[in-house]
């Protein structure tokens, strides 16, 4: 049954080997994060954000990059992202055969400085370089537009602040773009208008969405995001990562579960590619690994037809 509006597929990013992982404290071998690629293959998930070229003494979760990139299968239709935060990350990441190079811009001034202790300025101005360079190594580039709609101890971020980073992705030849619900407080209408305008605005952009669930309302964001237009939607295996340091409970301030966007998506009907029940064997071995349990639904809940298979235990017998 599919609702009028809605897009009858979607493309799913998993964001779980970076955006989570660098949340853990402890940090993953690199065979384990091997692992992880493999269960997301055989899941059917296509894209991956894999690896980040931050400083190892800023990420030293994510400091075997190079050597993950080295190792992670090279499958036609497999698209693997890299996040770099400057031009020598930038530098570092394209030598590896990234498909995608990310970059993520704070559209608010004060998150910029208190995570890159960078002014948006100059972020754009390594922006422009960065482009040079993705352009140069036939690399894609994508830039993320965090807190794009709404910022800590701010409250909404104004338009012009979100489009000025938009302009500067286009200029420096962004092939995609991301606006980001970082705070897990954005809402369905802003969603809405958000990638609408830009899709509007800039046509030959390829405009998705990352979701935070501080609010419960990813998966209205979700479905809003996907009915202005969005091209992918993205998440992390069991909801790990998130911008730990903002004020709240750590427990929902992580990212959007993928496991609960992919059931969400098979519940309206919208093909993703990917096998949530081989997907549910990564989000165990995650969870396994990092020691972090699942913040999922469909982790703790289940999901429709196995609540339709269980059965009511034996009546208790009569004394």
């Amino acid at each position: 049954m599919s609702i009028p509006g809605l897009p009858s597929s979607v493309r799913l990013v998993e964001v779980g080997l970076r955006d989570g992982l660098q949340s853990v404290d402890h940090t993953l071998r690199t065979e384990d994060k091997l692992e992880l690629v493999h269960l997301l293959l055989d899941a059917g998930v296509r894209e991956i954000e894999a690896v980040s070229f931050a400083h190892p003494k800023v990420l030293p979760q994510l400091a075997d990059a190079a050597e993950l990139m080295d190792l992670v299968p090279r499958v036609p239709g497999v698209v693997y992202r890299g996040l770099a935060p400057n031009l020598r990350g930038a530098q570092r990441a394209v030598e590896c055969g990234l498909d995608e190079l990310v970059v993520v811009v704070s559209a608010d001034e004060q998150v910029s400085l208190r995570n890159q202790r960078l002014t948006v300025d100059q972020i754009l101005a390594d922006l422009a370089r960065i482009g040079e360079l993705a352009a140069s190594t036939s690399t894609r580039l994508v830039v993320a537009v965090a807190c794009a709609f709404f910022a800590p101890a701010r409250g909404p971020v104004p338009r012009g602040e979100r489009l000025r980073v938009l302009r500067a992705a286009d200029d420096a030849g962004a092939a995609a773009v991301y606006l980001a619900a970082t705070s897990g407080e954005e809402v369905p209408g802003e969603m809405y208008e958000g990638v609408a305008e830009a899709r509007a605005l800039f046509p030959h952009l390829d405009v998705g969405v990352h979701l935070h669930n501080r609010n419960g309302f990813a998966p209205a964001n979700a479905m809003a995001s996907m009915m202005a237009g969005a091209s992918w939607l993205e998440g992390s295996f069991a909801g790990l990562g998130g911008d730990l340091w903002f004020p709240g409970d750590p427990t929902v301030l992580g990212n959007a579960p993928l496991e609960d966007l992919i059931h969400l998506c098979d519940g309206l009907g919208i093909e993703t590619g990917i096998d949530l029940e081989r997907y549910m064997l990564a989000v165990a071995r995650a969870v396994e690994l990092t020691g972090r349990p699942s913040a999922s639904f469909v982790s703790r809940g289940g999901t429709r037809d196995g609540l339709a298979a269980a059965r009511w235990p034996d009546a208790p017998a009569q004394g």
